[in-house]
């Protein structure tokens, strides 16, 4: 059994306690960052061997893993903040493991960009959820698309590119399209900037940027 664990993207009380007890009960942790996730794991006393999964090592040590567990062992898979598979390593391990009938279940819990989503003020009815941007290679093909989407488009970004980001969406989504960038959500430095493409930018332009960012910009009308 495979178990995806979500993992707090912020505050550590946003975890289940169903996901506590499932990581006490599992025979292996497997972590993106074994330094990151022990500091969850020792605030709620799990002690359970862990070990390095990441998407630098997660080829080379696929077969061994799912090996493990068709003989039988339990494992509990966490990123560094929240639901495994999100932009984040987890695809290659549950195709495997289902290839190999292997069970795989996901536990509910902590995503960044479901707050960030909801709380924009932009229509949720419809959305695509588009992650991180290529930095270079296919780029402006993507954004030549995006910019006749008519759904609410999500996208994840580090600090240091945002300004940038925002610069690319005016040039091809418009300055006056609305936005919501949404900055370390559950932490104590909560920060939510809505208004239109321009007014975000020239916001975040004259400041350091810290955090982890979701940005939310409204479909073409």
């Amino acid at each position: 059994m495979l178990y995806l664990i979500p993992s707090p993207i912020g505050n550590l009380a946003d975890i289940t306690f169903r996901a506590i007890e499932t990581l006490k009960a599992v025979d292996l942790i497997l972590a993106e960052d074994t330094r990151t996730s022990s500091i969850l794991l020792n605030h709620y006393q799990v002690h359970k061997p862990i070990t390095a999964y990441h998407q630098h090592n997660e080829h080379k040590i696929l077969a061994h893993l799912t090996g493990q567990l068709a003989a039988g062992k339990t494992m509990a898979l966490l990123t560094d903040a929240g639901t495994p598979g999100i932009s984040d390593p987890a695809f290659l391990l549950v195709r495997e493991c289902i290839k190999n009938n292997i069970k795989v279940e996901c536990l509910p819990g902590a995503t960044a960009f479901v707050p960030a989503l909801v709380n924009s003020g932009l229509p949720i009815n419809s959305f695509c959820f588009e992650g991180f941007l290529p930095l270079k290679k296919g780029r402006q093909t993507i954004l030549k698309k995006l910019a006749d989407e008519e759904r609410t488009m999500v996208f994840y970004e580090s600090p240091m590119r945002l300004v940038k980001t925002l610069n690319d969406f005016i040039n091809y989504f418009g300055p006056q399209r609305q936005c919501c960038v949404s900055r370390e959500l559950t932490k104590k430095f909560e920060e939510n900037a809505r208004g239109s493409l321009q007014e975000v930018y020239d916001y975040f332009n004259t400041k350091t940027v810290k955090g982890e960012i979701v940005i939310v910009v409204a479909g073409k009308e």
